[in-house]
């Protein structure tokens, strides 16, 4: 059951990055890089428009690569650092708690950025897990490892 806890923290972080990602990159879901970078730029993120695409990027393909359980922990260092820097000027001016009154001017605050450094970090430490191409190569060098040892003591 370890690895199937593992691979759903996956799916889940990959998802939020992929779509977060996707609206940096392209019109989607009410936001567009243009929006994004404008963002940006309000809170010093400059220059904007390069961060924005960067960041898309990181996020599309980091969670992509994190739906396969490949190259986790650099992907996861890279996620938290995106997610670390925007929320240092994004979030963290407005206080711990999301906002839900949807306010002009009233902006989020960093729980949400604190909940995803904090699934990052738990990818960090425990890995991609059994359901990943890291579990399945792991799997793979064991089994060489084990023959290698057996012909040995023949």
């Amino acid at each position: 059951m370890h690895g199937l806890g593992l691979l759903v923290l996956r799916m889940v972080v990959s998802g939020v990055f992929v779509s977060h990602g996707l609206r940096k990159l392209l019109p989607l879901w009410g936001g567009s890089p243009r929006e994004v970078a404008a963002l940006y730029e309000s809170v010093g993120l400059i220059p904007a428009y390069p961060l924005t695409v960067g960041t898309g990027i990181v996020e599309v393909l980091g969670g992509m690569l994190l739906v396969a359980g490949a190259y986790t922990t650099w992907i996861t260092i890279l996620l938290a650092a995106t997610t670390v820097a925007t929320g240092w000027k994004l979030h963290l001016p407005n206080g711990f708690f999301l906002s839900w009154s949807l306010e002009p001017g009233l902006g989020h605050g960093y729980e949400y950025d604190l909940l995803l450094v904090a699934s990052l970090t738990c990818l960090l430490l425990a890995g991609a897990g059994a359901f990943s191409i890291e579990g399945r190569r792991a799997r793979s060098l064991e089994r060489k490892e084990f023959g290698r040892a057996r012909a040995r003591k023949i």
